[in-house]
């Protein structure tokens, strides 16, 4: 369970400290120690029931000296039991059980939320595993943002896999939010990573990951069953040509990138999201590029390129990319990571993923594998 912030453990004592100091300052008539009221509230956000309790009677002892001191604004000893100190002294003790039952409330919330965010954390692991930093001549490296910190997986999915038809990758992101999209997400994870090892043909492995996906919508009924859709982008890069295969299924084009060339490659035929295929003829085709040594291709789900900043501009990612010049895997999704975040003030609103990959240069210059 985390520890409250610095700030918030002190403010209890700041705030005591303020009303030692404007108490002799306030005339006698404005008493300003009936403010010691908050200290138990003050208390119960950073602290547990004993110590809400503990700041309750120091806040009611408190209120007996300055009501009884007279060097504050010249108040006699009589003053301890004028009825409106002790009405301020029941005031604080009734405010103080509050706040211990508060400061209880708020210690179980944190510990249910501590134990959800370890349970999504290790289903994450499970679901979307890290990816090898190295496969081959490949280097790769990936992303994963969620927008809620709560929340630590959604319906975005990525994979990477090795296969006898070379390196195969997957991008995606399913429609919608919750338990709906994250099973989604394992469903069709769970689909790819069957298939793509004894599927030869790019264009048949993503017929099969389809019609999985529609047998899997199906299956959960309801309304909704031709809605439950995702959006995704098989990869292939064969370990004996130089060329990328591509079969994009309405997901945002991939980004290629090359010593300070940047573009997307873009398809002449758009393609329906998995679930959708069948409402069309022949949905889905096959795009090969050249991906030569040196050559780095950029995955990512549409929540970059969403990505808003204070005036409503969505993210550009093609003007950062050719910015900031060539980088590897590593450093340019680190790259990515803090300025998605700076350009949103931290504010993301949808989940976001991506996956770099980078062909190697063959030979004694090839860089040693990392990670």
């Amino acid at each position: 369970m985390p520890a409250p912030p610095a700030w918030l453990r002190w403010l209890p004592v700041m705030y005591v400290a303020a009303v030692l100091l404007l108490e002799p300052l306030t005339p006698m008539d404005w008493p300003v120690s009936f403010a010691l009221i908050a200290v138990p509230v003050l208390a119960a956000f950073a602290y547990g029931p004993v110590a809400v309790g503990a700041a309750t009677l120091f806040a009611v002892g408190l209120e007996a000296v300055l009501a009884g001191t007279p060097c504050c604004a010249g108040r006699s000893a009589g003053y301890l039991w004028d009825r409106h100190y002790v009405a301020s002294y029941i005031c604080t003790a009734l405010v103080g059980a509050l706040g211990t039952v508060l400061a209880a409330h708020r210690i179980r919330r944190e510990r249910t939320l501590a134990d959800v965010r370890f349970v999504a954390e290790t289903a994450q692991r499970v679901l979307l595993r890290p990816v090898p930093h190295r496969i081959g001549d490949l280097r790769l490296q990936s992303l994963y943002l969620s927008a809620a910190a709560e929340a630590r997986i959604g319906g975005d999915l990525y994979e990477a896999v090795p296969t006898r038809f070379g390196v195969r990758l997957l991008i995606g992101d399913v429609r919608g939010k919750g338990l709906v999209a994250v099973e989604t997400a394992a469903a069709m994870l769970g689909a790819f990573r069957e298939v793509a090892y004894d599927e030869p043909d790019l264009l048949a492995l993503a017929d099969r990951v389809d019609t999985s996906m529609r047998r899997r919508a199906t299956q959960l009924g309801g309304n909704e069953t031709s809605e439950r859709f995702v959006t995704a982008v098989f990869a292939e890069v064969p370990a004996d040509a130089h060329v990328v295969r591509i079969v994009n299924c309405g997901h945002p084009p991939p980004v290629w990138l090359r010593a300070g060339e940047v573009r997307e490659l873009e398809s002449g035929r758009p393609a329906p999201p998995l679930n959708l295929g069948m409402l069309v003829e022949d949905p889905y085709h096959l795009d090969t590029y050249p991906f030569r040594p040196g050559d780095q291709l950029l995955l990512y789900t549409d929540g970059v390129t969403e990505t808003r900043d204070a005036t409503g501009a969505f993210y550009p990612l093609l003007d950062r990319l050719r910015a900031w010049g060539p980088l590897p895997p590593k450093e340019l999704l680190a790259r990515l990571h803090d300025d998605l975040l700076a350009y949103s003030h931290k504010g993301l609103q949808d989940d976001t993923a991506a996956l770099a990959v980078c062909l190697l240069p063959v030979g004694p210059s090839a860089e040693p594998p990392t990670g």
